[in-house]
């Protein structure tokens, strides 16, 4: 699939000068000006902060239309995967482009499997390699990046070998990145490391390694498990935003997958981006702590004193579809858990009265998929810290894509943007003995002294 060009074409007027600019049609109808001439045809070029108006790639992966909540993976609605694929076929479709054939789907899903256990050379990280106060998104980009040293034909950084690994490589850090994370999490809380087991599906083998203890295996619920898996899957990709362009703009250096997908892991540990669900748990400890059932809270968001986190998006402008979908799992999973949570309880509070009220209606502030995803991840006995975890773990078949994508266009360019200087033009080099306390009248002196033409420093310099 490719973008469309047409006879339609952008006009920028500078001075007396009128310069034309073709515009690209993507394959849902969105337009863009094609500006990539811009500055050598007129010397100038655009600021966008943020580059909330700026695309910065063209890709195929995943689709978002914000104004109207639409969210497709590889052309496919994110209702209609939810409600028939697994996070595994997901995955697949989000790499390769098109869902696998029970053959491909079989022998992608064995890879994974064979994966998921470390080198034992890696376990002394988990042994003191950290100190116990490391925080579990700091333990996986880490170790994420040290994978790939006990696969050295994988991390060559020559496109070309790594492209022929990449299949390889792919199943690897899907499979490794949930065990690092429950490693990460037993390690912080001192408990015996688990091994993964080959007859266990992914997220049932995660929370396996995750919650079970010694002499007591843990089964986690059908409900629970189909919960997880769809956390995972909702969260698999979403265009390009903060983690997905880092992972692009390391890729476009020529960096190999593990290094790219490390990146992105540190990107998203940023409470801006990855956070938000995390914050939907603070906030409600918070509201818990002031001794209010969330009323008092609704009240103060409606008159501007307050925030209520995991409501409203900054790109869907009316429901998130994920939202939509996740909010039947987290009824389940709290029926299933039944825990006596006040926390939950005002979250249930806070969705009901949200739903409701006018005010959030006509302002679109509806749950979003955060929300939902930060109850279910508190019901299931998710620690807060390992709440970007467990959305860096769904988002890798999206990194890992982005960074094929980038890796197989033989056109690629490294991704370098402009920036608008806004800083001194010229300024002369003060010494030392003058930046406390200086005079005007000894610095123009000392100046004279140094650059004249009778100092006996200058005339030692010239000789």
């Amino acid at each position: 699939m490719s973008e469309s060009s047409n006879s339609e074409t952008a006009k920028i007027t500078l001075g007396e000068n009128t310069y034309e600019f073709p515009v690209l049609t993507g394959t849902e109808g969105e337009k863009a000006i094609d500006i990539g001439k811009l500055r050598s045809q007129t010397g100038h070029i655009v600021y966008d902060e943020g580059f909330a108006n700026t695309a910065s790639c063209k890709s195929e992966i995943t689709f978002i239309d914000g104004d109207k909540g639409r969210l497709s993976y590889r052309g496919i609605p994110i209702e209609v995967m939810a409600e028939n694929s697994t996070f595994i076929e997901t995955a697949y479709l989000i790499i390769y482009g098109q869902l696998p054939t029970r053959k491909e789907m079989s022998q992608f899903s064995q890879k994974v499997l064979r994966n998921a256990s470390l080198h034992e050379a890696m376990m002394h990280f988990f042994d003191g390699g950290f100190p116990f106060t490391a925080h579990p998104m700091a333990i996986l980009s880490s170790l994420l990046n040290s994978v790939g040293c006990y696969y050295p034909e994988m991390v060559t950084n020559q496109r070309e070998q790594d492209l022929e690994h990449f299949d390889d490589a792919a199943a690897l850090l899907l499979s490794k990145v949930r065990t690092i994370a429950a490693m990460a999490y037993r390690m912080k809380n001192g408990l015996p490391l688990i091994y993964p087991k080959r007859d266990l599906g992914y997220s049932q083998n995660f929370l396996h390694m995750m919650f079970t203890e010694p002499y007591h295996e843990y089964y986690p619920h059908d409900d629970v498990t189909k919960a997880l898996d769809l956390i995972l899957l909702l969260h698999a990709d979403h265009e390009q935003n903060c983690s997905t362009s880092t992972v692009r703009m390391v890729a476009s250096s020529g960096a190999n997958l593990f290094a790219s997908v490390s990146a992105g892991v540190c990107a998203l540990w940023g409470p801006l981006h990855g956070g938000a669900n995390q914050r939907v748990i603070q906030m409600l400890m918070e509201i818990h702590k002031s001794g209010d059932d969330g009323t008092a809270y609704i009240e103060a968001a409606k008159q501007g004193k307050t925030r209520l986190m995991g409501f409203g998006h900054r790109v869907y402008k009316t429901y998130d579809p994920r939202a939509k979908i996740l909010h039947g799992a987290a009824e389940k999973v709290l029926s299933v858990v039944k825990v006596k949570d006040p926390l939950l309880d005002i979250a249930q509070r806070l969705e009901e009265k949200a739903r409701s009220d006018p005010y959030f209606i006509e302002r679109n502030l509806y749950p979003n998929v955060d929300f939902y995803s930060g109850i279910i991840l508190k019901a299931i006995g998710m620690p807060l810290d390992m709440f970007t975890v467990m959305f860096a773990i769904g988002r890798m078949p999206g990194w890992i894509a982005h960074w094929r994508e980038v890796a197989s266009n033989p056109k690629g360019r490294i991704i370098r943007p402009r920036q608008v200087y806004v800083g001194f033009r010229t300024r002369n080099y003060i010494k030392m003995r003058y930046r406390d306390g200086e005079t005007s009248s000894d610095y123009e002196q000392d100046e004279h002294k140094s650059f004249g033409g009778g100092s006996s420093e200058n005339a030692a310099a010239k000789a």
